[in-house]
């Protein structure tokens, strides 16, 4: 028994080291991906973080021994995940081709706001008065980083809206498949069925001259930045699966805010992008309210869980 805390924290730890380094990757994604969208069609980017996310995660699952096969009777619901995740990339990808990536991630943060308010009207979980008031203020804050955006690039501004709202959906049939298969299996079978659903599109797209989806052969550099999108992606999901595995949500979630953090850092580093003073404090309210909530979370979950 006296050696079950020093583990536990041990385990804690390192599922927070991960949690971390998923916070310092997932940005080169959108590195990645605002570079390669400056000559190739978004959609074909989108397309290309699947299909390599999938030559990566395939043989590593090989690797390390995971069951490939599935539940037949889970394919609906594993597909209907991939739509929502090839939904939810290409509209931040949509956005991260005109906004600065920081402005576009803020906004993209409201998903916890609608991710809770689905769970509360839709689903009928109980929701306090407190957390749904730091939903609304979130959302003033979400406002706050659209406003000068829109006033830059029009109606893009908005594209980091729809990724919120499929991001969230999709995290709902997350957790619904959680319980039946493991994370990282769950992860290569998003990328080949995303794979498969961005593929055919793309090719109907040849020669059409719809500036989104007609594909185009990447120069040079190009292929790195696609290869690039897909790899990123792998690797940060990846550590997020594994910090999941160590540590409890309530205690990792505090630490996705940093994705921001590192987001604006590389967006100056890249591309000299500063967001203004309203964009920032935008992106404060988004934080402390998301953290609020997560608090609240907690002092719920205790009370649920108190004998």
């Amino acid at each position: 028994m006296p050696h079950k805390a020093p583990f536990a924290n041990d385990r804690i730890v390192l599922g927070t080291m991960l949690m971390l380094g998923f916070c310092l990757t997932a940005p080169l994604l959108d590195v990645c991906a605002k570079l390669a969208a400056a000559t190739i069609p978004v959609g074909q980017v989108t397309g290309a973080r699947f299909l390599v996310q999938s030559l990566i995660m395939l043989p590593a699952l090989i690797l390390w021994r995971y069951p490939l096969r599935f539940d037949p009777a889970l394919l609906r619901l594993l597909f209907a995940r991939a739509l929502l995740l090839v939904l939810s990339t290409f509209c931040f990808v949509a956005a991260i081709a005109s906004m600065p990536i920081a402005d576009a991630l803020a906004i993209a943060f409201v998903e916890p706001f609608l991710l809770l308010l689905i769970g509360n009207y839709a689903l009928g979980e109980k929701v306090g008065p407190r957390r749904l008031a730091a939903c609304a203020v979130g959302f003033i804050g979400v406002l706050l980083v659209i406003q000068p955006s829109f006033e830059a690039f029009g109606a893009v501004a908005f594209f980091p809206l729809g990724t919120a709202l499929f991001f969230a959906l999709y995290m709902l049939i997350t957790r619904s498949l959680s319980r039946r298969i493991q994370a990282v299996p769950m992860q290569l079978h998003s990328a080949w069925i995303g794979t498969l659903i961005c593929l055919p599109i793309l090719l109907l797209a040849e020669g059409s001259g719809i500036q989104v989806l007609d594909p185009v052969m990447p120069q040079g550099i190009f292929w790195f930045f696609l290869i690039g999108v897909g790899a990123a992606s792998s690797l940060s999901h990846l550590l997020m699966s594994l910090a999941l595995s160590h540590a409890p949500a309530t205690v990792l979630a505090p630490l996705h805010y940093l994705e921001l953090v590192s987001a604006a850092a590389l967006g100056y580093l890249v591309f000299k992008d500063t967001p203004n003073e309203l964009a920032l404090a935008g992106m404060a309210v988004i934080i402390g309210c998301g953290l609020y909530i997560i608090h609240r979370e907690r002092v719920h979950e205790r009370r649920t869980n108190k004998p």
